[in-house]
């Protein structure tokens, strides 16, 4: 089992910036990619991005390539999204996961979820 937590959420101008956290504990090693994921209000929860256990490779959803930066700390057991020029299309609920997979985009391969945080951008 793999837990995760989530932290940094909260409320934004646009054009503000903001650091989520997401802490992993447990049997982190059997997860080899750890992605971030948002969803809104009636919508689906969509792919914000993922980087590799090494770190040494990451993607990104076009919505937020250029502004938004994915990084970890292994010794922390953490893994970060920097995200900056916030824009109100941006608030949702933020949510980080674990995969044994290389970098996929669809939820449907992440095993482990984080419980989510909450991000809110103002016009």
């Amino acid at each position: 089992q793999v837990h995760l937590v989530e932290s940094g959420g909260g409320l934004v101008e646009a054009g503000g910036s903001l650091r989520l956290s997401c802490v992993a504990s447990g049997r982190t090693d059997s997860t080899y990619t750890m992605g971030w994921f948002r969803q809104a209000p009636g919508k689906e929860r969509e792919f914000v991005g993922g980087i590799t256990r090494s770190g040494d490779a990451t993607v990104y959803a076009d919505s937020v390539k250029g502004r938004f930066t994915i990084s970890r700390d292994n010794a922390k057991n953490t893994v970060y999204l920097q995200m900056n020029s916030l824009k109100p299309e941006d608030t949702a609920f933020y949510y980080c996961a674990a995969t044994p997979y290389r970098l996929p985009r669809s939820k449907n391969l992440y095993n482990y979820w984080g419980q989510g945080t909450q991000v809110t951008v103002s016009s």
